[in-house]
């Protein structure tokens, strides 16, 4: 299994897990996430390049993984992602230089699919 499917499949099951706990407050920071990153004002590209600068500088591997994956559904190339990580950086400092080699090693793999 690549770090993809690892990565995805992890996500998946243990989101069905605490959803499955029928927690009301979880339930609806989850649905606030979904709907935050709806086609609204801003379009859907912006909002995960957003998703994803935030991530690096907050150093959240996992956040980073997931907004990688929806930059590439949405369609932004190599390019476009290694300013969103250059603006990371800047933003953050080289505390988040860990983050970004390990978000350029996952952006290999999703680029490569």
């Amino acid at each position: 299994m690549n770090l993809i499917e690892e990565f995805n499949d992890y996500r998946a099951r243990m989101n069905d897990k605490i959803l499955a706990a029928d927690n009301k407050v979880l339930k609806r920071i989850f649905n606030l996430d979904t709907n935050a990153f709806a086609e609204g004002a801003i379009d859907i590209r912006t909002k995960e390049m957003l998703g994803l600068a935030c991530s690096m500088v907050l150093r959240c591997d996992d956040c980073v993984k997931y907004h990688l994956g929806k930059c590439k559904e949405v369609g932004l190339n190599k390019v476009e992602i290694f300013e969103v990580f250059s603006i990371a950086t800047l933003i953050g400092g080289s505390i988040v230089i860990p983050h970004l080699r390990r978000a350029a090693e996952y952006w290999e793999e999703l680029d490569n699919q």
